[in-house]
């Protein structure tokens, strides 16, 4: 694919197909470690999102379990 002077991309029709990108639907582009994750952009967050790096990266999973188990 190559971007047009006007910024724009074309989706290849098989992939618009297989992912519903229809007419109209709306896209967001999320900056990634990898680099740009095009995606639908919807009302709703998807479940995983809404949850994600909520506990930190702190601790043992071993640590955890025996302690409140009161070991």
């Amino acid at each position: 694919m190559r971007i047009s002077e006007r910024g724009k991309i074309t989706i290849p029709r098989e992939l618009r197909d297989r992912y519903g990108l229809n007419d109209n639907v709306e896209v967001e582009l999320v900056p990634t470690e990898e680099g740009l994750l095009l995606r639908k952009k919807t009302a709703a967050r998807h479940p995983v999102d809404r949850v994600y790096g909520i506990l930190g990266t702190g601790g043992n999973t071993d640590d955890y379990i025996e302690e409140i188990r009161g070991r």
